[in-house]
């Protein structure tokens, strides 16, 4: 047998020699990018969990409570990754789902609650700053998810991405409640977290859409 047909034998079984099987490849870069989103996500919403002891604001709840929950389903996703399942990764993505719509259901009930019970917001300026901080960490989440899953051709680490970058402008929405909070509008905290728990409901609907066009089976 010669070198060229002995080369070709070894192809129809799946291995070359030197190399690493592309889905060991695949599977390493998608805990790699999982890894680091998590860590990014859990040392925002650390941050925010602080704030919000001493703020009290409820827009920051919703904030935070979304951020620890994006954080959570990077195991899921980790875990597919780590199987090198495709179906695995799919029925991630639709855990991924599931906890974007509790997260939007705790924090639109915190937002009712808040509304039929006022309560003074403190810290201002801790606020802000804790918003900004929301976006920061949620589009350095994003990019890292985003630039993994269009490489690895993962649409639940896509949707995961997508979802993360929203959610970076959904911080924003805490900044303003704290400049409107400043200026006398106390009402608006509460109505600025209902209207980011609507925007959370958009979100699921989005990743529902993403994760159900995956081809996996």
């Amino acid at each position: 047998m010669s070198a060229s047909d002995h080369s070709h034998a070894h192809g129809h079984h799946g291995h070359t020699h030197g190399r690493i099987d592309p889905s060991i490849v695949r599977s390493r870069a998608g805990l790699k990018a999982v890894g680091l989103s998590l860590a990014i996500l859990l040392v925002t919403a650390a941050a925010q969990a602080i704030v919000f002891a001493a703020s009290g604001s409820v827009a920051l709840l919703a904030d935070l409570v979304h951020n620890a929950g994006d954080a959570l389903t990077a195991l899921p996703l980790a875990a597919a990754f780590a199987l090198r399942s495709a179906v695995a990764e799919k029925r991630a993505g639709y855990f991924v789902v599931a906890v974007i719509f509790f997260s939007a259901c705790v924090a639109a009930y915190e937002a009712v609650d808040r509304l039929i019970n006022p309560q003074a917001v403190d810290h201002l300026l801790a606020l802000a700053i804790a918003g900004a901080a929301g976006f920061i960490g949620n589009e350095l989440a994003a990019l890292v998810r985003l630039r993994a899953g269009r490489r690895l051709g993962s649409p639940a680490l896509v949707a995961d991405g997508y979802h993360a970058r929203t959610d970076g402008l959904v911080s924003l929405a805490v900044v303003a409640s704290a400049f409107a909070v400043w200026i006398g509008l106390d009402a608006a905290d509460p109505l600025i977290g209902l209207v980011i728990s609507l925007v959370i409901l958009r979100i699921t609907w989005q990743s529902w859409l993403t994760v159900r066009a995956d081809p996996a089976t």
